[in-house]
């Protein structure tokens, strides 16, 4: 049935508006954005999203903010088109380092970048962090630990192709926190099981205050978190 409901546009996305009017979030990115940008532009940009799951997707339900989310799935963008205002744009694209530019000039002040596409995400955030959003949003690969190294770039990143498990892939904290330290930003919140790191200008935190395991990962493989490091250590890595 569920696979029926999903191969369905006219149910999946009338399932979709059901889920919408649900209250709640499965984290709290929503809570966190959501306080730490009180003063910033109304604007967003977020790439790597689901129609109904995304960290700005509280943004999306407010009129007064406008934003642009992408993704390389057609049937994402178009069931995101179907269920979102007009004020909303949705792009559907297999981002690369030589195709961020309309990003670059989409809005003159960025409220929040917001990136997690499972394979390129540091080299994204150090190409676009000269937009000065106010507030970033990356995801972390807990995998890597606490070691400041990510993986190389490829245009073609696929992490399934690249690990059976799909476990290599983005940056550590680590890595990460150094690179927005680099352009003013200091590390200021972390969500809770789900991997993402928010910095800000004023952000003080330091890596290891908000670290911690991608829980569904371990749930899913039923490996340790401890282990999962062994399978990809090997793979080629970079330190920044």
């Amino acid at each position: 049935m569920r696979e029926f409901v999903r191969n369905s546009i006219a149910l999946r996305r009338l399932y979709y508006r059901y889920r919408l009017l649900r209250p709640g979030s499965e984290a709290d990115e929503r809570e966190i954005l959501s306080k730490l940008t009180e003063a910033a532009p109304k604007t967003f940009v977020e790439f790597g999203f689901h129609p109904i799951e995304f960290n700005c997707i509280e943004f999306a339900r407010n009129p007064e903010w406008s934003g642009l989310l992408i993704d390389g799935s057609k049937r994402q963008v178009d069931d995101a088109r179907a269920l979102w205002p007009s004020r909303v744009e949705f792009v559907e694209r297999f981002l690369t380092l030589d195709n961020l530019d309309f990003i670059r000039e989409r809005f003159p002040k960025l409220g929040v970048l917001s990136i997690d596409v499972d394979g390129n995400d540091y080299w994204f955030l150090k190409a676009l962090i000269d937009t000065s959003p106010a507030v970033i949003s990356v995801e972390y690969n807990s995998t890597l630990g606490f070691e400041p190294i990510t993986v190389p770039y490829d245009a073609g990143f696929d992490r399934h192709q690249k690990h059976p498990r799909g476990w290599y892939h983005g940056a550590s904290l680590t890595a990460l926190t150094k690179l927005c330290a680099q352009h003013g930003y200091g590390l200021a919140a972390g969500s809770d099981g789900s991997c993402n790191a928010f910095f800000t200008r004023t952000g003080t935190l330091r890596p290891e205050d908000v670290w911690k395991p991608k829980t569904l990962r371990a749930q899913l493989s039923g490996i340790p978190h401890q282990r999962q490091w062994d399978e990809i250590k090997d793979l080629p890595f970079v330190t920044v």
